[in-house]
């Protein structure tokens, strides 16, 4: 559970574009296929769902064996991942309002011009 956790949670940089990123944008897609004006709003909330269940997941596979640490250090750690988190969300959003990622459709129709 801590390596899927790890695997989804901020706390791996690289995580984002290969494992968060494609799964909320599945999900966006997947919203969108309802109604199209629901996609930016369920890309980002899917993008935070999966660093949220990373970390619970992380937190709870760890758990068991022991973490070591002190309380205090356990919420600086989440604090700089919610930081992380919300930079990266900005990108995010920053991303769908340049046009730069969008539903999946819009892709692969024609351009007027």
């Amino acid at each position: 559970m801590a390596t899927a956790g790890y695997f989804l949670s901020p706390l791996s940089w690289w995580n984002d574009l290969y494992v968060n990123l494609p799964i909320a944008y599945g999900m966006a897609w997947a919203a969108s296929l309802l109604d199209s004006r629901l996609f930016a709003g369920a890309l980002v909330f899917s993008y935070w769902a999966t660093n949220i269940a990373g970390l619970i997941m992380l937190h709870k596979g760890l758990a068991p064996g022991g973490t070591g640490g002190t309380k205090n250090r356990f919420w600086i750690m989440m604090a700089q991942d919610l930081l992380i988190s919300i930079a990266y969300t900005a990108v995010i959003v920053l991303f769908l309002f340049l046009g730069i990622l969008k539903m999946p459709q819009e892709y692969f129709s024609p351009h007027p011009g």
